[in-house]
């Protein structure tokens, strides 16, 4: 199944913000990873969020995380952070269950 990938708002500013190379390399991972399996768990790259109603994954891409939901065929991509922002990130704009 080939997933739509939607930035949010934020996300997309986020995106913006982030050099030419990394904006490649960042667009680059999201369609590997997110474009046919965004569900797929695995040890080292996507989890699944436990105690989060939204955002519902994580994509660990070296030292940026990108917060995703996936409903039905689309992935919407919420935030593009770096690991050191990632914690205030989940707890300004993450809901929890």
């Amino acid at each position: 199944m080939r997933y739509e990938i939607v930035l949010a708002p934020e996300a997309n500013n986020d995106l913006k913000r982030l050099s030419a190379p990394m904006r490649a390399w960042v667009r680059k991972l999201m369609e590997t990873h997110l474009r046919h399996s965004p569900e797929m768990i695995s040890k080292s790259r996507i989890k699944r969020l436990r105690g989060m109603r939204r955002p519902q994954y994580r994509l660990r891409i070296d030292d940026m995380r990108i917060y995703y939901d996936v409903s039905g065929n689309q992935v919407e991509v919420l935030a593009i952070v770096s690991k050191e922002a990632a914690a205030l990130w989940l707890e300004e704009k993450g809901s929890r269950e």
